[in-house]
């Protein structure tokens, strides 16, 4: 029996950390239907990749560094083609102080 390749392209749906190391890199990717990608991109989003101690980071086993959720929704977000939403969420963020940032960074 010979062993799979993990990381052969036409296996970047069933081991997608294997192919790529961020959401753009799924979004990019021309070989995907926008379905492929909402099932990449949903399954890093999902709670069972969190980090325990920073629910706001996944951590995707494969992938050698953590991703922010945010950065997977707002790819998600673009593949809905929704930049009203986008604008909403900016328009809500409030300003942070310099204490705030430095507990997020820590995460």
């Amino acid at each position: 029996m010979s062993k799979a390749k993990l990381n052969a392209p036409e296996l970047a749906l069933f081991h997608p950390a294997a192919h790529y190391n961020a959401p753009d890199e799924v979004l990019s990717d021309p070989q995907l239907s926008d379905a492929e990608k909402r099932i990449i991109l949903s399954s890093w989003a999902s709670d069972i990749f969190a980090v325990e101690s920073c629910p706001g980071l996944r951590d995707i086993p494969g992938m050698g560094h953590t991703l922010r959720l945010a950065d997977i929704l707002a790819a998600l977000r673009q593949l809905d083609g929704d930049p009203a939403r986008e604008e909403i969420d900016r328009r809500w963020l409030r300003p942070r102080r310099a204490t705030e940032t430095r507990r997020l960074w820590s995460c």
